[in-house]
C-alpha cells in the first residue's frame, strides 16, 4: 500500500532528508504532497489561486516533516519579510498593551512576526530613531500605538517609507487611524449620571495632551453644558491609581461632589478608596464611572461602571488595514472609529443624602 502525507512516512522514492535528522527542505514539502514546489510556495504566502483541498495537503506534509520556513526564503519568494514593526509609548498601560496582545495575535495567524520597539520619550529623534531600526530589519510595514498628539507629529516628520497604519493620532496626511470611540462613551457616562438625579458630574481626566483624555474631557464638558448642568473645573490625573487617590480625596472634602467620571478605571480605582476612607460610602453618597473595563473592574467593591473599550478589535483592525496597505488594497475610509460600551454596575445609583440615610428614609 502506498504511504502519505498522514503515515508520517515518505513514500519510496522521495526525499528522507527530514528522517535523515537534516533540517528539511520545500523540496521535501513539494515530495511529500505531490505537489510542485511553487505551489508549496504559494501556500506560504496565502495565495488565492492554491484550492482548499490542496492547501490542507501541503500544510499535513509541512506538520508531517516538521517544516519551518526561514524567514529569507520567503522574502525571496514573495518579495515580503512577513515581519511587521510596532512602535509603542507606555506599553505597559492597559490599553496600549491590550491593543498590542491583539496585534501580535493577529499578525501570528496572518503568518507574520512582530518586532517591537517600545520608546519611552515622545520626542522627534527617539520615534524617528525606532522608525529606523524597524526599516533596517525589513518590516513590510509599522503600526504606530502613539496616544499623545505630538508623537503623531514626530511621526509624521520621520517621513516613514513603508506602509504605516497608527492608533489614536491623525497624521494628516491619510495615513490610515484606528481609535475607540472616545466622545460617545465619556458622554455615555455622563449621561448615564445625570439620569440618576446627579446635579452635576465632576471629572478626573487623563494627562493633558493625551489624544483619549483630551477627547474624554471635551465631551463630559459638552455633554454637561447640553444638559444645562455646572461644569466643574477637571482635576487632572496621570491615569495611576495613586493619582486617583489623591485626587478623590480633594473631591471627597466636598459635600456638593455626588458624581464622578474618571478618565480610566486605575484612577477610578483610587477614587473609591479615597471615598471609602473619608466616609462616603459608594453609591450611596457618591457614584464613581470608570474607562476602560479592565478585567478586575467587575470585582471591586463595589463593582465599578465603566466603559468598555475593545482593544482587541482595536489591534486586529489595525493589523488587517496594515496587511491591506501591503498587498495594495485600497483602504475605504481614513479613521475607522471602534464602538465602545457603557457597562453599568454597583458603583453608581441615585445620590442619597447622608440625614436620609442614616434616618432609613431613602427610597433607593
Amino acid at each position: 500500500m502506498p504511504r502519505s502525507a498522514a503515515d508520517g512516512m515518505p513514500p519510496k522514492g522521495r526525499s528522507r532528508r527530514n528522517f535523515a535528522g537534516a533540517r528539511p527542505v520545500m523540496d521535501d514539502v513539494a515530495q511529500l504532497a505531490g505537489v510542485s514546489k511553487q505551489t508549496v510556495s504559494r501556500v506560504l504566502n496565502d495565495h488565492p489561486s492554491v484550492r482548499p483541498g490542496t492547501r490542507e495537503v501541503v500544510r499535513d506534509a509541512m506538520r508531517t516533516l516538521g517544516y519551518r520556513p526561514s524567514r529569507s526564503a520567503r522574502s525571496l519568494a514573495s518579495g515580503k519579510t512577513r515581519l511587521l514593526g510596532v512602535v509603542s509609548f507606555e506599553a505597559s498601560r492597559y490599553g496600549p498593551a491590550s491593543a498590542l496582545t491583539a496585534i501580535n495575535t493577529a499578525a501570528r495567524e496572518a503568518g507574520y512576526l512582530v518586532s517591537s520597539i517600545a520608546v519611552d520619550t515622545a520626542d522627534r529623534d527617539t520615534v524617528a530613531d525606532a522608525v529606523a531600526r524597524l526599516a533596517a530589519e525589513g518590516a513590510d510595514g509599522v503600526i504606530a500605538i502613539m496616544p499623545q498628539k505630538h508623537m503623531g507629529e514626530a511621526l509624521a516628520q520621520a517621513r516613514l517609507d513603508t506602509p504605516l497604519v497608527v492608533l489614536d493620532n491623525d497624521l494628516g496626511d491619510g495615513t490610515p487611524m484606528v481609535t475607540a470611540d472616545s466622545r460617545t462613551g465619556a458622554r455615555e457616562a455622563v449621561e448615564h449620571l445625570l439620569s440618576l438625579g446627579h446635579a452635576t458630574v465632576h471629572h478626573i481626566a487623563g494627562p493633558t495632551g493625551w489624544i483619549s483624555a483630551d477627547r474624554r474631557a471635551e465631551s463630559w464638558r459638552a455633554t454637561l453644558r447640553a444638559a444645562g448642568a455646572e461644569v466643574p473645573a477637571p482635576l487632572i490625573g496621570d491615569w495611576s491609581a495613586d493619582s486617583g487617590y489623591d485626587l478623590g480625596r480633594r473631591l471627597a472634602e466636598r459635600p456638593g461632589v455626588t458624581a464622578v467620571f474618571a478618565s480610566n478605571d486605575q484612577m477610578a480605582l483610587g477614587a473609591l478608596r479615597a471615598f471609602h476612607e473619608a466616609g462616603r460610602p459608594v453609591p450611596d453618597e457618591v457614584s464613581v464611572v470608570g474607562y476602560d473595563d479592565i478585567p478586575e473592574a467587575a470585582h471591586l467593591l463595589p463593582p465599578l461602571t465603566t466603559v468598555r473599550a475593545d482593544f482587541t478589535a482595536i489591534g486586529t483592525r489595525a493589523l488587517r488595514l496594515l496587511l491591506d496597505r501591503i498587498d495594495g488594497a485600497p483602504v475605504p475610509e481614513t479613521e475607522t472609529v471602534i464602538p465602545v460600551e457603557l457597562i453599568v454596575r454597583r458603583s453608581t445609583g441615585p445620590v442619597v443624602s447622608r440625614e436620609r440615610r442614616e434616618t432609613g428614609t431613602a427610597s433607593g
